[in-house]
């Protein structure tokens, strides 16, 4: 079959490879620059920086064997950063002990190398999905061609996106729609910052209990990075939802004070920037796996899908997703 996947982060490239491994023909529409989704790495003057998933961790056997291939292919490696919780100025130890791996250089290296060999069309949304006899035809846009064109037709198509764009794109499935709507991501702003001089600080990374921010990282710290004093901050679900509109400049103003009261350092950076995600984190998992509608060969994966794991939004359901709606199409 000719196989249309919409959307290339983690769980759309997994199921790629399992149908293309199928000799099944793939193409990929993604509508950013770059593959990964948010297991991306921003470009900057300071060099790369993890702004959106910042380590992921294994709990099945599945992703742990999966895992194992890409430590061997050094693709990803161990991540042993000092992991602290911060609540009212005062460090305490946290982690549970887990291991967390990163992608290397950057977390948008692995989605590069789950990519190759990948027919993947970059800077190219799709904005319907139309039935055609058995097959389906996409409209497709893109900032280089002034007018939408039409892509297929297709033997099957599978949504590898963020839950609420999956439900406008289902129309013409309106009882996956249906399952679709049921699940809606929080939004959440990344902060990128890098320092002249050190901080000071004791951790690498923590988790922010109360204010503007849930999580501070020193990018840095993880292997094979640009050498730098440079953190990440993300603010928690709920700040994100109240200033999702915000403007970016007053976005990057407030999340900095934040940063210097729950850090205490007054040091000023000599770069920040600020990334808005509208779709960073599943509130509720649907059940299962995936979804997939046999007559219309149509379906949904992604890592807002529960994969039988504890919670939701990790690259571990997104690749055991993935993989599985792969695995029961071929």
């Amino acid at each position: 079959m000719h196989i249309a996947i919409i959307g290339a982060g983690l769980a759309g490239l997994c199921c790629a490879r399992e149908l293309q491994a199928a000799r099944h023909t793939v193409t990929l529409y993604e509508k950013h620059g770059d593959a990964g989704g948010r297991a991306r790495t921003c470009e900057t003057e300071v060099g790369g920086l993890d702004f959106g998933a910042q380590y992921f961790t294994v709990q099945s056997d599945a992703f742990k064997k999966r895992t194992a291939a890409w430590r061997k292919a050094g693709w990803v490696a161990p991540w042993s950063g000092k992991l602290v919780s911060l609540e009212d100025g005062k460090a305490r130890p946290s982690g549970r002990g887990q291991q967390r791996l990163v992608g290397v250089p950057g977390m948008g290296s692995l989605a590069g190398q789950l990519a190759l060999g990948m027919d993947v069309r970059m800077g190219q949304r799709v904005n319907r999905i139309e039935p055609h006899g058995q097959q389906w035809l996409l409209s497709v846009e893109a900032e280089t061609v002034p007018i939408a064109a039409t892509a297929g037709p297709f033997d099957a198509v599978i949504l590898a996106i963020p839950s609420d764009q999956a439900t406008l794109l289902l129309e013409p499935a309106p009882e996956l729609a249906a399952q679709t709507a049921q699940m809606h991501m929080a939004p959440c702003w990344s902060l990128m910052m890098a320092f002249q001089d050190t901080l000071g600080l004791s951790y690498d990374g923590a988790w922010v209990r109360g204010g503007r921010l849930g999580w501070i990282a020193r990018d840095a710290s993880k292997p094979q990075r640009r050498p730098g004093e440079h953190w990440i901050a993300h603010s928690t679900p709920e700040w994100g939802a109240e200033h999702l509109m915000d403007d970016p400049e007053r976005a990057k103003e407030k999340l900095l004070k934040a940063f210097h009261e729950v850090t205490g350092s007054a040091v000023q950076p000599v770069y920040a920037a600020v990334h808005r995600w509208p779709y960073a984190q599943a509130l509720q998992p649907l059940p299962g796996l995936f979804l997939w509608d046999e007559a219309r060969r149509i379906g949904v994966c992604g890592d807002w899908f529960s994969c039988g794991l504890e919670g939701c939004g990790r690259i571990e359901n997104a690749c055991l997703s993935g993989t599985a709606i792969a695995e029961a199409i071929a």
